[in-house]
């Protein structure tokens, strides 16, 4: 399983956030430095309200989402790739996720410390990115000591790693993000083994107070993070309340919703940091619905109908045949599968077919 992990600055919402976002108390959240020290785990349920719809198309006895794994991991403060803070903790721990979710703080409050005094979450990515690019370049360089002296062999795999190396160094070196470097498939499958922490996927999540959620973009830092992410990084902002979502997790069901009527917004926005954290894993859904149970299934971008089948059981991707295959979006406008396939709408897919988010899908195979 993909995991996404959450990080930032000690004091800015992490764990209080990933309590939230995994409806738990696995994590400890405090006014204070390093409450978080060993890494928490929890899973998380991914909202498509789209299975909803089709459970009442099929009249499903179930409903069953598809989920991914987050990890809260300890904050860092500056110094970190030279082990200041618990800064080789923390890093070695991003090595182990699949993408990041930096958390920064775009809120003031005398009740809570700030690490570095003032609020200014533009400098605070800044922190973070640089104690990364940092830890990158010294495991670059080390590796390129290590294959120059192996390269007077003359092997051409080493000689072209030692020339991506060289491009790497200089990327790192001006500050950029290894995600950001342009490589080829090859590049990538050099690198792969340095287990750069910037190559990782990276979002920025703006933890606002409690009453600005209802208009984000009426807060200054919001607005400067976004800009600092479009036009320095291209990664995707998303904005929460940690408050918020702590509170909402305390609430029944039937009070959420008054809670946040009262609040002037429709939804909290852990829904739309776990879905963003979805996609940047690269992950997608594709749906199956009938009586028994209406449920999400995770694929990653990409995918073909007969992996897709291999989800469900690895033996139907050996025996695939075909998928009949319908986008949600023609399913629901038809009311039934026997009206789209009346008129055409449900399709007969064989295995080349790349499998879209949102389709629904019956697979035929030999067993």
């Amino acid at each position: 399983m993909l995991r996404a992990g959450i990080v930032g600055l000690p004091n800015v919402g992490k764990s209080t956030l990933f309590n939230a976002l995994t409806q738990s108390r696995k994590a400890m959240a405090a006014n204070y430095r390093f409450c978080t020290i060993d890494p928490n785990n929890g899973i998380v349920t991914v909202p498509d309200a789209r299975l909803e719809v089709l459970s009442k198309l099929s009249s499903s006895q179930k409903i069953v989402p598809t989920v991914f794994e987050f990890v809260d991991i300890a904050g860092l403060v500056s110094g970190a790739s030279k082990g200041e803070g618990l800064g080789n903790q923390f890093l070695g721990h991003i090595r182990e996720v699949d993408a990041i979710a930096q958390v920064v703080r775009c809120f003031e409050s005398a009740d809570i410390e700030h690490v570095m005094d003032t609020v200014d979450p533009v400098r605070d990515i800044e922190v973070i990115n640089t104690e990364l690019i940092l830890a990158d370049l010294d495991s670059v360089e080390k590796r390129k000591q290590r294959q120059q002296k192996a390269a007077k062999s003359g092997d051409k795999k080493i000689i072209a790693e030692i020339e991506i190396l060289d491009r790497l160094e200089k990327h790192l070196g001006e500050g950029k993000l290894a995600y950001s470097m342009e490589t080829t498939p090859e590049d990538r499958a050099l690198i792969r083994p340095l287990f750069l922490l910037t190559a990782k996927p990276m979002l920025y999540v703006c933890n606002v107070g409690e009453g600005e959620l209802a208009d984000p973009d009426s807060n200054a830092w919001v607005g400067k993070v976004k800009e600092y992410a479009s036009h320095q990084l291209g990664c995707e902002v998303v904005v929460v309340s940690a408050d918020i979502e702590s509170e909402l997790v305390m609430l029944p069901e039937e009070e959420r919703k008054e809670y946040l009527d009262s609040l002037g917004v429709t939804e909290g926005g852990a829904g739309n940091l776990i879905k963003a954290a979805y996609h940047l894993l690269g992950l997608r859904t594709y749906l199956t619905t009938g009586e028994k149970e209406t449920r999400a299934w995770t694929i990653h971008a990409g995918d073909k109908a007969p992996v897709a089948a291999g989800v469900i059981h690895s033996d139907f991707e050996k025996a695939f045949i075909s998928a009949e295959t319908i986008a949600y979006e023609d399913l629901v406008a038809c009311g039934s599968f026997a009206h789209a396939r009346s008129i055409g709408k449900l399709r007969t897919e064989g295995k080349e077919y790349v499998v879209q988010d949102g389709d629904v899908m019956e697979f035929k195979t030999f067993v």
